[in-house]
């Protein structure tokens, strides 16, 4: 394993450079330049034609969805959208793309010059600076079985899916982020995970890291303080999830400032990044544009789209996710810091499609940042997938809140029926009635009950009776104990002051 340095003392010697490259996969319904399916999950090998299998004789036609989607893209990320931009070929070896060149775009992007606006988990923005936006395809996929890892080296053989290669790609470049200093990591992941949101609010793409439809390729390096030339660059390849680019950002640092340190040099390489062990190991050396022969694809004509186009399309774009958080706010009542917690837990979709289901905006809120991110973080999993298992869904949430919110259960309660929905008991109406659990309503049990509690507690009861209205929590307990949970506490202490003359 490499050795690293401490992050606050490699922060301390060096700054952080980065750059990112996004691979998004759009979810057109055939490929870029033929007309295969696109389904995830096929069986290997059954969505491909002598096109995207690059045969002899075949000729690729440009998909028109792909491009309108590329123009989407980058009218989002505020690019110029160019007026006249062609395809090149991309030549490099690698087993699992059938062509041995991959078609791309070089030196004529669809877009270009654009920027980003983030926010960081505090609230900071953030502004990172897009180079290009451009269109090309991707490869096909090799499968190493045999090993223990899933990679190459221990294998003992491999088998290509070319199911999707020449599934459209859009790749997004940023320009050199400095400046970041000890928040590059926060940074790279709030721009990925505004990457993320933004395709998925334009609908060109799921975006699901975790299925490969959107990859990340995370470029750092670094340089002496005070120096004003960037350093050597690694380039990690593929991280697919919020939480690894944040950590393959921070290894990368902590690495390379102690081979510095250690008066070594960095390789320009390839890494992969291993989520087991949190580090990176090398690839390959890391090409530059010129080891990959560019030239203009002679197959394919010219994209020249017109500015009634590009404008048509502009206007069909959605409310920027920003703007759409700070209406949802405003609409659900949350305080900054409530909405940011929704943000940075990934739930805004969610707790918005629970409230349309019915749930209350506080108590969507409760339980999917609550209760759920708890568990799920117990577990060690996205509570999104964490839900999704467990067969919770925002109706289930929203059907769990209208049992409070009706007056049938107290959180307690509730909580309970969110464990026996959980564990496969069913929804939460039907946990409530085969666990019995539900606010006793009878109000002359509780009086009683709450009679009997300040005759055997006098000490307490006098408190209140001499106008200490708090330590009625204690009394409140009380009560609750006698009713088994199934008092309504609210309703326990309201009869508590009135019998005790404080109401």
């Amino acid at each position: 394993m490499d050795a690293v340095l401490d992050y606050d003392e490699a922060l301390a010697t060096y700054d952080p450079v980065m750059g990112f490259e996004v691979h998004v996969e759009l979810n057109t319904n055939t490929k870029m330049f033929c007309g295969c399916a696109t389904e995830f999950g096929a069986e290997p090998n059954t969505q491909t034609c002598p096109v995207c299998l690059g045969l002899p004789g075949a000729l690729p036609v440009v998909n028109a969805k792909g491009v309108e989607s590329a123009i989407r893209i980058g009218l989002a990320l505020n690019c110029e959208i160019a007026e006249w931009c062609r395809f090149a070929r991309k030549n490099y070896f690698y087993p699992d793309m059938p062509k041995n060149f991959q078609t791309s775009q070089y030196d004529e992007p669809i877009a270009f010059d654009g920027y980003l606006d983030v926010e960081l988990e505090d609230g900071t923005p953030w502004r990172v600076e897009i180079e290009r936006a451009h269109m090309e395809e991707d490869t096909g996929k090799s499968l190493h079985v045999g090993g223990a890892t899933g990679r190459i080296q221990g294998a003992d053989h491999s088998l290509l899916d070319y199911n999707r290669a020449g599934i459209p790609l859009i790749e997004i470049v940023t320009k050199p982020l400095v400046g970041a200093g000890e928040r590059a990591p926060e940074i790279a992941k709030a721009y990925v995970a505004a990457i993320r949101e933004l395709m998925r609010a334009l609908d060109v793409s799921d975006a699901r890291m975790e299925q490969g439809s959107m990859r990340c390729d995370a470029n750092v390096s670094l340089m002496r303080k005070g120096a004003d030339a960037f350093g050597t660059r690694t380039e990690t390849k593929n991280v697919n999830s919020l939480r690894s680019v944040e950590r393959a950002v921070r290894y990368e640092i902590t690495r390379q400032a102690a081979i510095l340190d250690d008066g070594g040099s960095i390789l320009q390489e390839t890494r992969h990044w291993h989520e087991d062990t949190g580090v990176t190991t090398s690839g390959r050396p890391k090409s530059d544009a010129d080891d990959y022969r560019y030239f203009p694809e002679p197959d394919l004509v010219p994209v020249a789209p017109s500015r009634e186009w590009v404008e048509d399309l502009r206007a069909t774009l959605p409310e920027p996710p920003a703007e759409r958080r700070k209406r949802l706010q405003g609409e659900w009542g949350f305080s900054d810091l409530e909405m940011r917690d929704v943000y940075n837990a990934g739930a805004v979709e969610t707790i918005e499609e629970t409230i349309a289901a019915g749930a209350t905006p506080a108590g969507a809120r409760k339980w999917w940042t609550g209760e759920i991110a708890r568990l799920a973080n117990k577990a060690g999993q996205p509570f999104v997938e964490f839900a999704a298992e467990r067969n919770v869904t925002p109706a289930t949430i929203a059907e769990l809140d209208g049992l409070v919110t009706s007056g049938r259960l107290n959180d307690s309660m509730a909580r309970q029926t969110l464990e026996g929905v959980l564990v496969g008991e069913g929804q939460p109406t039907q946990v409530a009635d085969a666990r019995g659990l539900e606010l006793v309503q009878d109000d002359g049990a509780l009086e009683a009950a709450v009679a009997k509690v300040i005759d055997a507690n006098p000490d307490v009861a006098q408190k209140v009776r001499d106008g200490k209205v708090q330590a009625a929590g204690a009394l409140i307990g009380q009560v609750m104990k006698e009713m088994k949970g199934q008092a309504d506490a609210a309703k326990a202490r309201t009869i508590i002051l009135t019998q005790l003359g404080q109401a």
